[in-house]
C-alpha cells in the first residue's frame, strides 16, 4: 500500500481533519493533501511526527512503498551532502580567520605587539572560535566529532602564539623553543563553551518544536 493511502485512513481513524493535522505539523493543508495524494513526499522528521500522532510504527508506515523509500534515501544524501558542506565552511572560515592573524602580525603587528595581542588573541581568534563552535554544537551532524573540535581549536590557538610571539622572540634570540601545550586551554575552554551554548539552543529549539 502506497503511503499516501496509509496516511489518508490513519487520519481518518484519528477523526482528525487535514487543516487540524497541518497546524499541528507546522506546514500547510495542501501539503498535508500532496502527500496523501502521493504528489510528494513527508520528510523524515515528519515521518516521525506522523508516526507519533497516528501511532504507527515507520515500519509500518514505509513498508511496501518503494518510491517513498527512494524518495528518503535520496533526502538523506542530500542531507548529508550539505552537512558535509557546512562543515567544510566552518572550518575553512576559523582557518582563514587564524592565517590572517598570523599575516598580520608578521606585516606589521609586531610594532604594535600589545595592540595586537588585545586585537587578535583576546578578541578576534577567541571569538570566531566561540561563535564556530556554537554553529558546531547546534548541528547534530558534529555529535562524533566534537571533542576533535575542541583539540583542534586549542592546537590552533596554541599554533597562533607559536607561530608569531614565540617565533618572533627565537629569531630574536636565535633559540628555539618548544610548543607548551597549556597554551592550547584558551581554545579550549572557549570551544567548549560555544558548543554547550549551541547544543542548549539546540536542545530548547526541539523542545518547543515538539510543543507546537
Amino acid at each position: 500500500m502506497e503511503i499516501g493511502k496509509k496516511l489518508r485512513e490513519a487520519r481518518s481513524e484519528k477523526g482528525m481533519t487535514q487543516e487540524a493535522l497541518a497546524e499541528r505539523l507546522g506546514v500547510s493543508r495542501q501539503t498535508i493533501s500532496s502527500w496523501e495524494n502521493n504528489r510528494s513526499y513527508p520528510d523524515i522528521v515528519s515521518l516521525i511526527a506522523l508516526s507519533d500522532i497516528y501511532s504507527l510504527s515507520l515500519d509500518g508506515l514505509l513498508k511496501g512503498d518503494k518510491k517513498m523509500m527512494e524518495h528518503l534515501e535520496e533526502s538523506t544524501n542530500t542531507v548529508k551532502s550539505r552537512q558535509r558542506l557546512s562543515k567544510i565552511i566552518l572550518v575553512t572560515a576559523y582557518l582563514m580567520i587564524w592565517t590572517m592573524s598570523v599575516l598580520v602580525f608578521w606585516l606589521g603587528g609586531r610594532s604594535d605587539t600589545m595592540g595586537y595581542s588585545i586585537l587578535f588573541f583576546y578578541l578576534i581568534l577567541l571569538v570566531s572560535t566561540l561563535v564556530i563552535s556554537a554553529f558546531i554544537g547546534k548541528d547534530s551532524g558534529w555529535e562524533n566529532w566534537r571533542w576533535v573540535m575542541l583539540l583542534f581549536f586549542g592546537a590552533m590557538y596554541m599554533l597562533a602564539d607559536y607561530a608569531t610571539f614565540s617565533l618572533a622572540n627565537m629569531m630574536a634570540f636565535d633559540k628555539f623553543n618548544a610548543v607548551r601545550i597549556e597554551d592550547m586551554l584558551p581554545g579550549i575552554l572557549c570551544s567548549a563553551a560555544g558548543m554547550a551554548a549551541g547544543s542548549t539552543i539546540r536542545v530548547i529549539a526541539g523542545r518547543i518544536h515538539r510543543n507546537v
